[in-house]
């Protein structure tokens, strides 16, 4: 990835062209004259070249009401910005960005015009990010100066910029227009021309499974965008996020994608079909996933599907106490959980030993929220007097809620199901938190099947909102109703899913982690430029790289199997490289070294 350097002369790229005046083209015509670039805006509308000048108006307007910028330097930035309805505009452009609709003979067209126009030494760039920039680039006369310049919504705040480069682009070319992005305040990435780039060749396969698990009533949309922004800190769910991109758009990046990989992950799910020919493209249209006040609204309103709330579940079963399974990081953090929501709590262990050990560091947490003011000493006190040791599960003879957190081996947990149906109470709630492990299988265990439940927890327990609630085909109503009303007790967000690999997140999860470890593999981009795309341009809290070195390369190989395992398909086979590590014995944080090498403890 390029850095600033000091000693880099000022990028030579003064004057340039911006043809689509559109929202991204808008954006990235702010960018450069906020830089000081002159810029030449073009649009076959004239009416949307007004919107451009009035949409840069009105945001310098607001910076200086925010004290961003002064009179002054508004007036600076709205006299470089000028907007024609004429291609021969960019006649003196150094540098000229397309940014017209997603369609090969439009831009194929723009491009023929240009080369007409400018001048021999103008770099020309696609603001694309599906169509192939080497068939553009061939068409072209200069095919050395074309290259794509792929800037992420909104363009203002968004920090990442792909340079995108063909076999024909000459190395000049790529420098000045990187050196330019750097000016611009941006981070650029370096990237070879395949359809979707890094970013969106990694976001738009997981937004495409959203769209099938959508349309497969596997769960509700409200639960799958919840899920995914409570479950792994994305800032907004796949669903609401393919309305706000366009599911026309995504459609077409998808069939891009899909014509180069002939992976079925991004075949595009036919959902995505319907509601483009409907012409529910999401928010521009007013409705896609989900409806909105108006087209181009970011308010969603209530619809047919929209669930209704406060409605009576079935009557629920009285649940006082629980008992927790284990002694490990989850077992104590969900103990915890329990515990400070006036659950009587016993924290039963395969010793006695083991056991008073996770009671001390419930200890230690709780210290350490009195420590940072989150809780009194009376109040953590009181909540670590709710747990009760124990080196036996005899012990969880008379719990409501029987919950495991043992290692996620199914001989181990069938084992565990077989011994609680001995000891617990009937009608007492029987719960696992497998994030991978068939639920059904579990309760299979017992002689009590119907009192059988997936409760996955997210780790950190006490931190994450998210409880993923799996029932089985023979879970009863009462046991999921009264998971459901436990979950919103202990300050937990629910979403109900059915008994099936990976459930919500881990299914969509997974998949993307392993797209990422392929393109490494391919040699298509860094490990470093992968996290930096994910992060700035898609929001992600941690890129890819990160995130599988933190969940550990075992655990992630395991998933991966699992899901390949269930479904079949192709597309879902853990990388070999991800096997390699593993087999290495590289498994992430917790060995020194994954993807990356770590300072040993």
């Amino acid at each position: 990835m390029a850095t600033p350097q000091s000693h880099t002369p000022p990028s030579p790229l003064k004057t340039v062209a911006v043809v689509g005046l559109g929202t991204m083209g808008t954006g990235i015509a702010e960018v450069l004259a906020h830089a000081g670039r002159e810029v030449i805006g073009i649009d076959i509308s004239e009416a949307t070249a007004a919107q451009a000048v009035t949409a840069l108006e009105n945001s310098t307007a607001r910076a200086v009401r925010r004290e961003r910028l002064t009179e002054q330097e508004r007036d600076d930035i709205l006299s470089r910005f000028r907007t024609f309805t004429d291609l021969a505009a960019a006649a003196d452009a150094d540098l000229v960005i397309e940014v017209t609709p997603e369609s090969y003979d439009i831009k194929q067209q723009v491009f023929r015009a240009l080369d007409g126009i400018v001048r021999p030494d103008t770099i020309l760039a696609t603001g694309t990010n599906a169509l192939s920039v080497t068939r553009l680039a061939a068409d072209s006369a200069r095919p050395e100066r074309v290259l794509g310049l792929h800037f992420f919504n909104p363009a203002p705040a968004m920090k990442l910029v792909e340079v995108v480069s063909s076999v024909l682009t000459a190395p000049g070319a790529v420098a000045a227009v990187t050196d330019l992005a750097v000016e611009l305040g941006k981070e650029p990435v370096a990237v070879g021309d395949r359809p979707g780039f890094v970013a969106d060749g990694l976001l738009f396969g997981y937004l495409n499974q959203a769209a099938a698990m959508y349309e497969a009533k596997y769960a509700s949309r409200e639960d799958i965008d919840a899920a995914m922004k409570l479950g792994c800190g994305l800032p907004m769910g796949p669903l609401a996020l393919l309305d706000l991109i366009g599911v026309d758009t995504a459609r077409t990046v998808l069939e891009a994608m899909y014509a180069e990989s002939h992976d079925r992950l991004h075949a595009p799910a036919p959902i995505l079909k319907q509601l483009s020919e409907a012409g529910l493209t999401g928010r521009k249209s007013g409705r896609g996933f989900y409806s909105y006040e108006a087209s181009g609204s970011a308010d969603v309103v209530r619809d047919a599907l929209t669930p209704l709330e406060g409605v009576a579940q079935a009557p629920g079963r009285t649940v006082r106490s629980v008992g927790v399974a284990g002694s490990g990081t989850m077992a104590f953090g969900i103990a915890e959980v329990f515990a400070k929501a006036g659950y009587e709590v016993v924290l039963a262990a395969r010793s006695e030993e083991k056991a008073q050990k996770a009671r001390a560091r419930i200890g230690k947490s709780l210290a350490r929220s009195v420590d940072k003011g989150r809780m009194t000493a009376e109040a953590a006190a009181q909540t670590l007097e709710r747990i009760t040791p124990a080196g036996s599960y005899d012990a969880f003879e008379d719990v409501d809620l029987a919950l495991e957190a043992v290692a996620e081996d199914l001989e181990i947990k069938q084992q565990l199901f077989a011994t609680f149906d001995k000891v617990c109470k009937p009608g007492a709630i029987l719960a696992t938190t497998t994030s991978s492990l068939p639920v059904i299988a579990c309760a299979r265990a017992t002689s009590r099947p119907a009192d059988v439940i997936g409760m996955h927890f997210f780790n950190p327990a006490p931190a994450m909102k998210l409880v993923e609630v799996v029932r089985t085909v023979l879970t009863a109503d009462d046991v999921h109703a009264t998971v459901r009303e436990v979950c919103a007790k202990v300050r937990k967000h629910p979403v109900d899913c059915g008994d099936r690999a990976g459930f919500i997140v881990n299914a969509l999860l997974f998949p993307y982690l392993n797209n990422a470890i392929k393109m490494v593999q391919e040699h298509y981009a860094t490990l470093d430029d992968i996290d930096a795309a994910m992060k700035l341009g898609g929001g992600y809290p941690m890129g890819p790289f990160e995130l599988l070195d933190v969940v550990g390369l075992d655990v992630s190989l395991a998933i991966e199997k699992v899901l390949h395992r269930e479904f079949r398909d192709p597309g879902l086979a853990p990388a070999p490289l991800l096997e390699h590590l593993v087999a290495a014995g590289c498994l992430g944080r917790k060995t020194g070294r994954g993807f990356r090498e770590y300072a040993r403890r």
